[in-house]
């Protein structure tokens, strides 16, 4: 079984990891179709060749790179006229052009075709995205949802063939894996992601700015907003506090995790998107370290029981979480033990690859 998948994620290369365990499938023949870069609001993204065995990552320009909704493959059809796939996996939302196009050329070649869907709300779009849409929808021989939300979302929009509930990518529980010990130091808070208004940090901010001396808040990444978060940093005389990282390399993340006491993923819900996963969490779980996050979206289905949870835009409820934590080292350690155990149970990339790699096998399955 030879699979295309076509998915600018994988650029980053900590996500190439779930790719190597497809690859060790003994009846699975992968090809990786990527472009050199992906931009967005958060910056540029170039291509990690990172995790490379066993498949064939192969780069390819796009167009309109950044515009999630228009962009496309153009040397597509020449690359599935060369390589004649099984089945294609279009690592893509069904209302974007990018899997419409791709979907019409698998079904010229009568191939099977899987797609992949994030959105967890109920939007009803204009054309031609609807019409983009309805078609992935009556020509997919299968789907994928990243979270339960954007399952039922597909179910209410009209999507009727087999569907799967998988997260995009999971963790590699050796990359990210817990420091031997971490050091007696003023409780250090951590942010990773975009700096939008969606990810509600200056929520996060506000509330660091009353807790009790000492701590520290580290922010890894960039965005539109890092300005105005700064001058509300300085506003609220906590700017000493705060060091703010940029964007990091996603090899550079396990050790992020590993240099803080708490993730906080303080998301907030816009009338156009919630959480939809929220992946820093799992990470950090994963590296024992414990997270806090509002209740946007999937969040408390990826967190559990495994760590914090506070109603988004509540500062008041987001301080006395990290109030807790900062003068209760042992609740700490309790919930990054429970987090990696979490992890390991359900958010692994082997688990989501040998999902993933079961969807392959129902779809080219004869009918």
């Amino acid at each position: 079984m030879h699979v295309l998948m076509l998915c600018k994620a994988c650029v980053v290369g900590a996500y190439q990891k779930k790719l190597e365990a497809l690859a060790q499938a003994p009846d699975l023949r992968l090809t990786v179709l990527v472009p050199p870069e992906w931009r967005d609001s958060r910056g540029v993204q170039p291509l990690e060749r990172v995790f490379t065995r066993g498949y064939t990552l192969q780069v390819t320009p796009i167009r309109w790179n950044g515009h999630f909704h228009f962009y496309y493959f153009p040397r597509l059809p020449a690359v599935l006229d060369a390589l004649q796939p099984d089945l294609v996996h279009i690592d893509e939302e069904p209302y974007n052009l990018a899997t419409w196009l791709a979907m019409r050329e698998a079904v010229r070649r009568n191939m099977a075709t899987v797609f992949f869907a994030w959105q967890n709300l109920f939007r009803q779009y204009p054309p031609p995205f609807r019409w983009w849409e309805q078609y992935n929808f009556r020509h997919a021989t299968y789907a994928i949802a990243g979270n339960h939300d954007a399952a039922q979302v597909l179910r209410s929009k009209g999507y009727r063939g087999p569907l799967r509930v998988i997260p995009q990518f999971g963790v590699d529980p050796e990359l990210f894996a817990p420091p031997p010990s971490r050091p007696q130091r003023p409780l250090t808070i951590g942010y990773a992601g975009g700096l939008i208004p969606d990810k509600g940090v200056d929520v996060l901010l506000r509330a660091c700015a009353g807790l009790p001396q000492p701590w520290r808040l580290h922010v890894a990444g960039t965005g539109p907003e890092e300005k105005a978060l700064r001058t509300l940093a300085r506003q609220l005389g906590i700017a000493d506090q705060v060091t703010w990282l940029g964007k990091l390399g996603s090899m550079a993340m396990p050790e992020f995790y590993r240099g803080i006491d708490v993730l906080v993923l303080p998301s907030r819900t816009m009338p156009r998107w919630k959480e939809q996963f929220g992946r820093v969490l799992v990470e950090a779980m994963a590296c024992e370290t414990p997270v806090i996050g509002s209740d946007s979206g999937e969040i408390p289905h990826v967190i559990g029981d495994a760590g914090l949870i506070f109603p988004e835009e509540d500062v008041e409820a987001l301080r006395r979480h990290l109030r807790h934590l900062q003068t209760h080292p042992e609740a700490r350690e309790d919930l990054g033990r429970r987090g990696r155990e979490r992890v390991l149970a359900r958010f692994t990339q082997a688990q989501v690859a040998q999902a993933t790699l079961e969807v392959y096998r129902e779809g080219v399955r004869p009918k």
